[in-house]
């Protein structure tokens, strides 16, 4: 099955099928701290500003998509602009054939390729799951915040992991837009 497995790059016109398996998270689990599942139109927007500045990607098996990462600006202030925030969702049954790492893979790439120095990754607690994906992946575990989100009648605590994208302790290189980078990979726009 891993072998008919495609990423390529987002297109809004994949929000429904992404939300589909973002939503329920959000409906039934702390994974994600949002409390409504955002409209069709609002993932739509969010695609389209996203993706403008980093990687969003789809995991496709015979056309269907199972899974999607993407990356985001870790925070708003110029200082930060080289760190991007990164997550993944694979729908529940098609876990546990190598998608999230697929896509994982190829976005750390592709940040780094763009000149991204660190990618981190927040993980609502418990998920040993994750946290062990993470860890796999060479992420190391740089913090917990305590009580920080309240969803589904009570506290949940996050663990921060990050990961160096690139080592050089000198200056950072100049963030190189992502339609710079997309000659280097064999992706579609779907």
């Amino acid at each position: 099955m891993k072998s008919s497995i495609s990423v390529r790059l987002v297109k809004v016109d994949d929000a429904l099928d992404m939300l589909a398996i973002y939503g329920p998270l959000v409906l039934n689990t702390a994974t994600s701290f949002e409390t409504e599942v955002p409209t069709l139109s609002a993932f739509e927007e969010r695609i389209k500003a996203y993706s403008e500045k980093a990687p969003w990607l789809v995991a496709e098996i015979q056309g269907k998509v199972v899974g999607y990462a993407y990356a985001t600006d870790h925070r708003s202030r110029q200082a930060y602009q080289w760190n991007q925030e990164v997550t993944v969702y694979v729908h529940p049954e098609y876990r546990k054939l190598g998608i999230a790492k697929k896509l994982y893979l190829l976005l750390l790439d592709m940040l780094k390729a763009m000149n991204f120095c660190k990618a981190i990754a927040v993980i609502t607690l418990p998920n040993d799951a994750s946290i062990g994906f993470h860890r796999a992946l060479g992420f190391r575990h740089i913090g917990e915040m305590k009580n920080i989100g309240y969803k589904n009648g009570k506290w949940y605590n996050t663990s921060w992991w990050d990961l160096d994208l690139d080592t050089n302790q000198s200056a950072p290189k100049e963030i190189v837009p992502i339609e710079s980078v997309l000659s280097k990979y064999e992706l579609g726009r779907g």
